[in-house]
């Protein structure tokens, strides 16, 4: 199956309301263009708020999850949920090593 295959290095950061915390990785901006493209050339599912599926991988840990653009950084950012955050011992300010894998 044809594909978007990559990795980087992100750091995660925290996003706060009085309500709600949520961990974040944004998406280099490259890949974001070009993941942006192929959203809006139908080729990838659509979901809703522009979320696209993809497939993790950060140390041991796999997962599938959705990315979501995010106007202020024109970038996608990646939401790193509790139990991959225990399990690869990541906070808020660390650098991580991501490989994201899209199915078209």
């Amino acid at each position: 199956m044809i594909g978007i295959n990559f990795s980087f290095r992100g750091q995660c950061w925290l996003w706060q309301s009085e309500s709600a915390a949520w961990h974040f990785i944004h998406l280099p901006v490259d890949k974001s263009e070009e993941i942006k493209f192929f959203n809006e050339s139908l080729t990838i599912k659509k979901r809703g708020w522009g979320a696209v599926r993809v497939q993790v991988t950060i140390g041991a840990t796999n997962w599938e999850t959705s990315i979501f653009p995010h106007k202020e950084s024109k970038t996608y950012i990646l939401p790193i949920k509790a139990g991959v955050r225990k399990a690869e011992d990541i906070k808020a300010g660390d650098e991580v090593e991501v490989h994201v894998k899209i199915e078209l």
